[in-house]
């Protein structure tokens, strides 16, 4: 017998998750633990709850399901994440799978498919429907998929993504400001926003990350 997959059901319309509930009775390996009806309940649920299987909307009030996605995983790493979209839209099936989630479906596939996804996710498998796999592979033919690094990368400005830089060359502040004209203590403020905007305590982890940024840069001519 299949063990049982306990799933979270998230999404602010109440019609979508009674729909979700009543398709899975009858289907003895999935047991419903919980609700949610904005991003934050998903995140805070979660996290309490500790389910093998999140069914997460990617449009959610108060806090996206993009943005839900990346902290369930983050603080709930076993919580398998499948996220749900009225259609197919490339941006968002690239920013799920960047956030962790291992599947991507839309609302009108067929009930048996969707169970099925949920069934291989929760068990925990990956999945995307044709269009959205078709999608993703546009994104990848375009050369937009966007790293981990990178998307967080995006909250910095250029002066603070130079330090980055200098700081993964080995430099020490003082080094820094004489490059870039800035006093020491200026750089030592811009070191500390740094760290703050990529969740990082230490230097050496700013410079780790903006390694494993460069390493992940395609080669230029």
């Amino acid at each position: 017998m299949t063990d049982t997959i306990h799933v979270l059901l998230a999404d602010d319309h109440d019609l979508v998750r009674a729909g979700l509930k009543s398709a899975l009775r009858g289907h003895e390996e999935f047991s419903v633990v919980g609700e949610a009806r904005d991003g934050n309940e998903a995140v805070r649920e979660a996290k309490r709850l500790r389910p093998e299987l999140v069914v997460l909307d990617v449009r959610m009030p108060k806090l996206s399901g993009i943005e839900a996605c990346r902290e369930i995983r983050s603080e709930v790493p076993e919580a398998n994440v499948l996220m749900l979209t009225s259609f197919a839209d490339e941006k968002a099936v690239m920013a799920a799978i960047v956030a962790g989630a291992s599947g991507f479906m839309l609302k009108e596939v067929q009930t048996a498919e969707l169970i099925e996804a949920m069934r291989t996710v929760g068990l925990g498998g990956k999945i995307l429907d044709p269009a959205s796999a078709a999608a993703v592979i546009e994104q990848i033919r375009r050369g937009n998929v966007v790293s981990e690094e990178d998307r967080v990368a995006q909250q910095l400005s250029e002066r603070e993504l130079k330090i980055l830089e200098l700081i993964s060359d080995g430099m020490t502040n003082r080094e820094i400001g004489e490059q870039l004209y800035l006093s020491e203590k200026t750089v030592k403020h811009h070191v500390s926003d740094i760290l703050g905007k990529l969740g990082l305590s230490r230097r050496v982890e700013a410079a780790a990350f903006a390694i494993r940024r460069a390493a992940q840069k395609p080669p230029t001519d």
